[in-house]
């Protein structure tokens, strides 16, 4: 009997998979042995995440639901079975995630940290509270009456508002509002505390002052309310003749999405949250009532507030790498034998040296880059600028639509050109994801290339944060696949045959096709045959579909997905050979590895692509081989100890639930830790971390 693999059985919902990848994130909070504030940075992150999955996935199915579009998707849920089923879910996960926010706030009370009501401080606080209104809260407050004169006025998305009903002058009946103002910290340190440390929240402040904004009129009732709005861009790629002022337009339309999410305090006031949900026009699944401060992403700030430092991880110190004794001589050590780095393990600056010795370099004739995510002070566009101006030709791909990073991209996208650089917005309709940085320099008399490629994004502030890979070399095949990538970008090159790399989406699919294909053969000829895959997501269909097949052939499939992962494990006769993980822990595990056995001759890839359909048909990706030795030992041990990790690995259930994959009896093994402890070791000889001997040069204006 023929197994029909399209069965919505087989498949999870995307977005209820998110979810549960965000519960997983919140669940971290509960970990007793975890230093307590990062136990609350679990919190914080959770409600982030959950901010942009309303911003733009709840948002977007709306979208689709108001437009009359109701399909349903491999798990046969509809349009409106999935907003309903978010819903659900999200409420439980809401209570959940403030559940955690008290019990750690009583924790923190245990060593003389407290939020209170500005009511219960005492008089000398009070007294302080009340200067520090005067001379900086009321300044900045505009209360916003509503009345015939005076519409429903325009809130910003996330932003944290109080409702005021009230009786005017006149005795009418009547609304009106108060922003709390995000130019001020959230959580104010009350100076004249002399017991500990008391804080108390701004809007709290503001609350107790709403009298001094309405002269002469009775407040009613005082409610704070929070909103979210649709935040995904709208541009017309194919009718725009300039990407960047569509962007542009379009950010500027962005802050005037439609409400998509409501979050408001308690209240049995009946007429003011009606007023709420017909003015934002929501309907009330889209009602959220929390039983706390709203918005808690206000404590990544408050993580930073002097004396905390002690309820927190020590700073992480990205080790030298240890293929690299020095960075003097870069390029000599590249073509002498190719470099494997593993961040934040090993330090990021390697590649911020790579472009700024490029810049300096007189030997350099051209710089080319692909640019997806960079910090908000780049050294690595600070040096592609400074290659320009020192008379380089600089290309640079500067991704405009990479969300919720447009606005910065748009800014560096300027500073290039004005620096001389070539810059390229992106392409029509695909994103450009790919991370490789190519150099062009000039040595005896011959063109020598030297390649960086990645799994994650040229950010040195995230590299800190996120596990990622990257080669860099001087082999002539990669050299000459990362000079037809870039023709291929920026003019109308055909697409090449390539040497090493494989490219999305000319080919991409095809290859993993391909290369599951081949396990498959190996285990029909009774061979052994061996999948491991780690990336953030797997959502696609006919790729899960091409895993099905492997698994009913006899192929033992490991795979590590972090996030959203579409495909059940452990269904009997389709996929008993396949297991899923996802490891959680203090660095977000970002890195791209697709192992095969292939007969004995191992095959390991990185990537700069997971398993979604946006990655392998609407953006630009780049796989490529791992071929020494060397380093596919050192990859092979990274997938082991994520296999083997029981500290934060969760195992996924053939239900769509998860377990933790910890033990009683299981000596514990974290695969981050281990990770850390190993890249140390390595360069144990090293007295100064990189950072302190590796200064980079910021271009200044």
């Amino acid at each position: 009997m023929k197994i029909d693999l399209t069965n919505p059985e087989y498949f999870f919902n995307r977005e209820l998979s998110w979810l549960k990848f965000n519960l997983r994130v919140l669940q971290e909070a509960g970990i007793r042995n975890m230093p307590l504030l990062e136990r609350m940075r679990f919190v914080a992150i959770s409600a982030s995440n959950l901010d942009e999955f309303f911003m733009v996935r709840v948002a977007g199915l709306w979208s689709q639901f108001e437009g009359g579009i109701n399909k349903t998707d491999a798990a046969g849920l509809s349009v409106e079975d999935q907003l309903r089923e978010i819903s659900k879910a999200a409420h439980n996960q809401m209570k959940l995630k403030y559940r955690y926010f008290f019990n750690l706030l009583k924790e923190l009370e245990n060593h003389g940290i407290a939020f209170k009501r500005v009511k219960d401080v005492d008089k000398k606080s009070e007294e302080w509270l009340e200067n520090y209104y005067r001379d900086f809260v009321y300044p900045v407050l505009t209360p916003m009456a509503v009345d015939a004169s005076r519409p429903f006025p325009f809130l910003a998305n996330k932003s944290l508002n109080l409702a005021v009903e009230l009786k005017n002058k006149d005795k009418e009946h009547c609304m009106a509002f108060v922003q709390v103002p995000s130019v001020l910290p959230r959580a104010i340190a009350v100076e004249a505390d002399a017991m500990g440390h008391t804080f108390v929240f701004l809007e709290d402040l503001i609350y107790e002052h709403c009298k001094d904004l309405f002269t002469g009129c009775e407040i009613l009732d005082i409610v704070p309310f929070r909103i979210t709005r649709d935040s995904d861009l709208d541009v017309d790629e194919d009718e725009t003749e300039d990407l960047l002022k569509e962007i542009e337009k379009s950010l500027r339309k962005r802050k005037r999405g439609a409400a998509v999410r409501l979050e408001i305090c308690p209240t049995d006031n009946k007429f003011l949250k009606d007023f709420l949900i017909t003015n934002l026009n929501l309907s009330p699944t889209e009602v959220y009532e929390i039983k706390g401060p709203l918005d808690l992403t206000f404590l990544f700030k408050f993580f930073d507030y002097p004396g905390m430092e002690k309820f927190q991880y020590k700073p992480f110190v990205p080790a030298r790498p240890a293929e690299l004794p020095t960075l003097d001589n870069l390029f000599g050590q590249i073509k002498e034998h190719d470099i494997l780095l593993h961040h934040p393990y090993e330090s990021f600056d390697p590649i911020v040296k790579l472009v700024s010795d490029a810049a300096e370099d007189s030997k350099v004739l051209a710089i080319k880059a692909t640019l997806y995510r960079v910090s908000g002070n780049s050294p690595i566009v600070g040096a592609l600028a400074r290659a320009a101006e020192n008379g380089k030709q600089v290309t640079a791909l500067l991704e405009l639509k990479a969300r919720f990073d447009e606005e910065n991209n748009i800014v560096w996208a300027r500073r290039l050109e004005k620096a001389g650089c070539h810059v390229i917005y992106g392409l029509v309709v695909l994103k450009t994801h790919s991370k490789i940085i190519l150099v062009f320099r000039k040595e005896s008399g011959v063109i020598k290339r030297y390649v960086h490629l990645g799994t994650g994004n040229y950010n040195d502030k995230t590299a800190k944060l996120y596990t990622d890979m990257g080669l860099m070399t001087a082999n002539d095949e990669f050299g000459r696949d990362a000079s037809a990538f870039f023709n291929l970008l920026s003019g109308y090159s055909q697409p090449p045959v390539w040497n090493k790399l494989v490219m999305a989406p000319l080919g991409l699919r095809e290859k993993f096709y391909a290369l599951i294909d081949n396990e498959i053969a190996h285990a029909q000829a009774g061979g052994k045959a061996h999948i491991i895959a780690k990336m953030n997501s797997l959502i696609d269909q006919p790729m899960i579909q091409k895993l099905y097949e492997a698994s009913m052939a006899g192929v033992k499939i490991e795979l590590i997905v972090r996030g959203i992962c579409g495909l059940r494990p452990g269904i009997k006769g389709v996929s008993e050979n396949i297991t899923v993980r996802s490891i959680i822990g203090r660095f977000l595990e970002h890195s791209r590895i697709y192992y095969f056995f292939n007969g004995g001759q191992e095959e390991i890839y990185l990537s700069s692509a997971d398993w979604m359909p946006r990655n392998l048909n609407d953006r630009v990706e780049l796989l490529f081989p791992v071929e020494s030795a060397r380093h596919i030992e050192k990859i092979k041990h990274i997938i082991d100890l994520c296999l083997t990790d029981n500290v934060g690995a969760h195992i996924m259930l053939t239900n769509g639930g998860y377990r933790r994959a910890a033990g009683r009896d299981k000596k514990p093994i974290s695969v981050q830790d281990t990770l850390a402890k190993e890249a140390k070791q390595a360069a144990k000889e090293e007295k100064l971390p990189m950072e302190q001997r590796l200064k980079p040069i910021y271009r200044k204006d």
